[in-house]
């Protein structure tokens, strides 16, 4: 079961912190990532990261702004978002699976409730 939260609102060029907690055993083949969806558009890959050895993958409109990360003993994987612009507003979601980093929202087999992110221009 994953749980996020951290969203709200924020003036844009400022920062937010999401985070995604796992609850029962996290195995080491698993893959976690953050996606988004704006209204009226479809889900998108924001940030993917790999359980056991903490590779990354970013989407280029994020790059440079967002960092994924995991806290193992904690079982809490984290989006910081820094100079955020007004095309970030999106619910966002945390998802996770099995066996390979793949950015299609549509293979992940676990996700989490979605979390609102407002910035305001």
């Amino acid at each position: 079961q994953l749980q996020a939260y951290g969203g709200g609102l924020v003036q844009a060029g400022g920062s937010l912190r999401l985070s995604c907690a796992a609850s029962g055993r996290i195995d080491s083949n698993v893959f976690t990532g953050w996606f988004r969806q704006a209204p009226g558009k479809e889900r998108e890959f924001v940030a993917l990261i790999s359980w056991s050895g903490g590779s990354t993958r970013y989407s280029d409109s994020v790059k440079g702004r967002f960092t994924i990360s995991r806290d193992n003993a904690k079982n809490t994987v984290l989006l910081q978002m820094n100079n955020l612009k007004a095309e970030d507003t999106a619910v966002y979601y945390c998802a996770a699976r099995y066996g390979s980093m793949l950015s299609s929202p549509n293979v992940y087999d676990y996700w989490g409730q979605g979390t609102l992110v407002t910035v305001s221009s």
